[in-house]
């Protein structure tokens, strides 16, 4: 019986041993999964923290109370009592997405869809013979319109790589629909120069005090895609799936911010717009360079209500006699514009806008701007001989309101008038619109 007794408690012993030995095991195991768990849950915050994620959005209704004929200029007389047309537009739509990887490297792009869709469409071209043509920007369904790798050795010295904006003139540096006052980008820059304009390129870039700097090398223009009522605008088209670089070209950009609320800003572009295509010619042309140098001066002041800015742009292309040539002596099968191109392009403007909830209704912390806008602006200065085309040559005046219930927000009303020189109708339209710019991450 004591034998009996012995053995059912060393039994009994040896179970509650082992299921002792269990229970610590499950207990490592869960503590295990715990730690595995918190370790994924922190990589991931980690991630997250690292990921920024935003965009910015327009939508616009245009009333234009002219008409839209392509022979509105060339027979004024003929639409000066035309019916007024109206439009709906996606302007732009902005995804972008950045990340930091550490260690000074970081990646940014931005994804556009322009006008809601493709970067190919059918536009009548405004000229005498008004003929309908396929615009083709770079060959894509969706504009990449920035995607760099970035490496940040100090505050000041800062090295991009890729696709970027090219920070000339105020609408490119600042071309987020919360940054202007019309339901559109700004008119006149928009008219002579690409907006936004981006290239892949090399850039420097950095800050210092009350200075900050950016150098870019990039890919020239091609003169190929120049016209007389945009001047270099389509510049830095491409039809192929890349972009011709037989030229290259320079851009910069200086701001100072030594005044609180102001900054002044100089910027500034050069570089051989000629030959910078496929199959460039090296017969009667062989000496033309088209040497195309923009300058440009903007500021912007904000404070005490009041949200004030201002640019002036001047251009100009050598050997625009020879390019203007050359482009109308090509074929009908080719993209590109075959017209007269100005030897200069000239734009200049002022915009002032004051918050009036500021005095009205301050603890809302919302925005009502009632702003006014003045430019300047012609995309067509002939050289000698040349044909003229007084109907680039533009004044435009603006006047509405942007309503900003947050910062992230702005509801946009606007009319405005181009007034053309006395031989033209003027244009006047009303312009309704909504934009976000946000970021969400």
């Amino acid at each position: 019986m004591c034998l009996v007794v012995a053995a059912t408690m060393a039994l009994s012993a040896n179970a509650e041993t082992v299921d002792s030995i269990m229970s610590r095991s499950d207990e490592a195991r869960a503590i295990e999964a715990a730690t595995v768990t918190s370790e994924k849950a922190s990589k991931l915050l980690d991630a997250l923290s690292r990921l920024s994620f935003g965009g910015y959005g327009e939508a616009a209704f245009t009333r234009n109370f002219y008409s839209d004929n392509v022979n509105r200029y060339s027979h004024a007389s003929d639409y000066k009592d035309a019916k007024s047309h109206g439009r709906f537009d996606l302007p732009h739509v902005v995804i972008m997405i950045g990340y930091d990887f550490g260690k000074g490297w970081s990646f940014g792009s931005e994804i556009e869809f322009e006008h809601g869709g493709t970067e190919s469409a059918v536009e009548l071209e405004q000229e005498e013979v008004g003929e309908y043509e396929s615009e083709i920007e770079r060959g894509g369904e969706v504009a990449l319109e920035q995607f760099w790798l970035q490496k940040s050795f100090k505050k000041w010295l800062n090295v991009r790589v890729g696709e970027q904006v090219v920070p000339v003139g105020a609408t490119n540096a600042h071309h987020l629909p919360t940054e202007f006052f019309t339901v559109y980008r700004p008119e006149g820059e928009s008219q002579i120069m690409p907006c936004a304009w981006h290239e892949t390129g090399i850039e420097l870039w950095g800050r210092a005090g009350d200075w900050r700097y950016e150098v870019m090398f990039l890919p020239a223009l091609n003169s190929c895609f120049f016209s007389k009522d945009e001047w270099v605008k389509n510049g830095s088209s491409s039809p192929f799936e890349f972009t011709p670089a037989n030229n290259y070209a320079g851009a910069f950009r200086i701001d100072n911010y030594s005044v609180k609320g102001l900054t002044l800003s100089l910027s500034g572009y050069y570089g051989h717009t000629f030959n910078n295509t496929m199959m460039a010619d090296e017969g009667k042309y062989k000496g033309v360079k088209g040497r195309l140098f923009i300058g440009s001066f903007d500021f912007r002041y904000k404070g005490h209500g009041w949200i004030v800015r201002g640019n002036a742009d001047y251009g100009h292309l050598g050997d625009a006699e020879k390019i203007s040539e050359y482009n109308r002596n090509l074929s009908k099968s080719t993209p590109y514009k075959r017209t007269h191109v100005g030897k200069a392009a000239t734009a200049c403007a002022l915009e002032a806008g004051y918050d009036l909830l500021r005095w009205w209704a301050p603890e809302l912390k919302q925005n009502l701007y009632l702003f006014g806008r003045y430019e300047y602006y012609d995309a067509y200065i002939p050289v000698d001989d040349a044909p003229k085309y007084d109907w680039t040559n533009r004044q435009r005046i603006a006047v509405g309101f942007n309503y900003m219930p947050m910062p992230q927000i702005v509801v946009k009303a606007e009319f405005s008038e181009r007034f053309l020189k006395s031989a033209y109708n003027n244009e006047p339209s009303i312009s309704l619109g909504v934009a976000y710019c946000a970021k969400f991450l």
